[in-house]
């Protein structure tokens, strides 16, 4: 990675014990709003519906059916997308960027427009392939696009990245557009859950397995997070390490495109919030931003299913308007330590 691409350095992180402690209560607030997440929604679904088998077992069909694969879903996707962000500032050297920041959704986007255009019948694992292969093109082009342009100040990575998805973004819409395609391509704009159940959820767990494999490349990636001529001296074999990373967030990407739609700043905020804890060692930070990551997505979206109830507000709505508050909060905190 070029120099113009700053590399940042986190806050010292606190000691020892107030870790465990913040690492504890992640643990907690994960594990209640994940039991709570099981019994939310309008149909009459409750640890006292379930034991008496009251309404002819539907109670415990809607669990294992609906609620229960909603909630793994939730659980994975918010863990992944965390994870892929985290990749995602390693490899570009910049605390301000994720797959929605930097066009590849938009990509993969314009990846699954074309499944719906010239292969209408393709299995859905067909169509999380064809996106993840434009995610891997996207994020290909904006590391590209990033050697190419010499940017010096931090915040400007991230806005070359959403000009670039801000483009392709635009001929999505157009060709959407064009072919009558407007309502698809909504569906995918607005990150949801209310239409996971079982049989619609299981590609979150291709994600899963992503994130497994950045856990045996962590010490890569940290590395690769040091710049080129560091990773080379150390006789890491810098390229290939790129590669995987990028085929990490390329999958990870898809998978929850597919799956649940669009889910903003999560991949940018949640790994931020874990580098003030901990630091920026991706080995310690993988189970954090997986934890945190997880915690806030089943948070919102048991928040979007309350605020109107019985109505669902869509769960990137939710989503954005924290995570915007939270990117904010992180720039001008980054300001004010730089005077």
């Amino acid at each position: 990675m070029t120099t113009a691409v700053a590399e940042t350095v986190s806050a010292p992180a606190p000691p020892r014990p107030r870790r465990a402690w913040v690492g504890a209560l992640i643990g907690v607030l994960l594990d209640t709003l994940t039991i709570l997440s099981l019994f939310i929604g309008v149909s009459d679904v409750s640890p006292a519906s379930l034991i008496s088998g009251g309404s002819e077992g539907t109670a415990a069909f809607l669990l294992v059916v609906s609620r229960a694969p909603r909630t793994v879903a939730v659980v994975l996707v918010g863990a992944s997308l965390g994870i892929a962000g985290l990749i995602m500032q390693m490899l570009v050297r910049n605390k301000f960027v994720e797959p929605g920041t930097t066009g590849v959704t938009e990509f993969a986007t314009f990846g699954m427009l074309l499944t719906i255009v010239l292969w209408p019948g393709l299995a859905v694992m067909g169509k999380m392939a064809v996106a993840a292969v434009f995610g891997l093109l996207g994020t290909w082009v904006f590391l590209r696009v990033i050697r190419a342009i010499p940017v010096r100040q931090l915040v400007l990575v991230p806005l070359v990245g959403i000009m670039l998805g801000g483009i392709i973004g635009s001929v999505t819409t157009f060709f959407a557009y064009r072919l009558d395609l407007l309502q698809s391509l909504g569906q995918w704009a607005q990150g949801s859950f209310s239409t996971v159940m079982q049989g619609r959820y299981e590609l979150v767990w291709v994600a899963a397995a992503m994130v497994v494999v950045a856990w045996f490349a962590a010490d890569r990636f940290s590395v690769v997070g040091l710049g080129e001529e560091f990773a080379t001296n150390l006789g890491l074999h810098y390229q290939r390490v790129v590669a995987v990373g990028m085929v990490i967030i390329a999958v990870i990407t898809a998978a929850v495109l597919v799956t649940a739609g669009m889910i903003p700043f999560l991949g940018l905020v949640v790994p931020n919030v874990v580098s003030l804890i901990i630091g920026d060692n991706v080995r310690r930070a993988i189970p954090w931003v997986a934890g945190l990551g997880a915690l806030f997505v089943v948070a919102c979206d048991i928040l979007a299913r309350l605020i109107r109830f019985p109505y669902e507000i869509p769960l990137s709505v939710i989503v954005g308007v924290i995570g915007a508050a939270l990117f904010l909060w992180l720039l001008l905190r980054r300001r004010t330590r730089a005077h």
